[in-house]
């Protein structure tokens, strides 16, 4: 299939069977997240991959009463740093020096302007990081479909519940988006067949 046919053909599945996600097709979602763009390439979050049952029936009970994070195989939660550290930046300069082979002292200029985030107020950062968090679950979304991987998108949980679960706030993150990745429950899910509800691009698209 093209493009535009897999993302037709998924959707915010509401039932799932419980059925395995193999771990190849993981590895290729966690890839897509891995290689997706950031603004100035400093991947300000981090990635949480749950596949333990129990673990994610307690996120169930205490933070997200949806049940695709217990039908599902795997739950996805994006977490975005809440600060930026001297320590945090040393590491990324070292990092794209070391990959590029380039002296590190070349990327002054550049770690000038990372390190630059270092003003913005806490509420601010976070608000930077959670969208990068974004971008990054979008290219998720997107791998998951390529793979015949169901996904849903679930915004509708408890983040400070869902951070003391997982213990986020001693590690400088919060909790902001999930993906629970599993495959549709046909039979029981009213949507599995249901036409796609999208306005049409003349409404959506100015083209100047």
């Amino acid at each position: 299939m093209e493009i535009n046919e897999i993302l037709n053909w998924r959707y915010a599945t509401k039932k799932m069977t419980g059925a395995k996600v193999p771990q190849n097709k993981i590895d290729i979602i966690v890839k897509s997240v891995q290689l997706a763009p950031t603004s100035v390439g400093f991947q300000a979050f981090h990635l949480y991959v749950i596949e333990d049952e129990a673990l994610r029936q307690t996120i169930f009970e205490k933070s997200c009463q949806q049940t695709q994070v217990v039908e599902g195989s795997h739950l996805l939660v994006f977490a975005a740093r809440t600060e930026i550290t001297d320590a945090e930046v040393d590491n990324y300069m070292n990092l794209v020096a070391t990959t590029r082979n380039i002296p590190v002292e070349s990327l002054n200029g550049y770690k000038g302007m990372v390190a630059s985030f270092k003003q913005k107020t806490e509420q601010e950062y976070f608000d930077w990081t959670a969208r990068q968090a974004y971008i990054a679950f979008s290219f998720a979304l997107v791998a998951a479909a390529v793979e015949n991987v169901d996904a849903t998108p679930i915004e509708g949980f408890s983040p400070p519940v869902m951070d003391e679960i997982l213990g986020l706030k001693e590690k400088g993150l919060k909790s902001v988006v999930l993906i629970a990745l599993g495959y549709r429950d046909e039979a029981n899910d009213k949507l599995a067949h249901a036409p796609k509800v999208r306005k049409p691009i003349s409404e959506l698209v100015t083209v100047i």
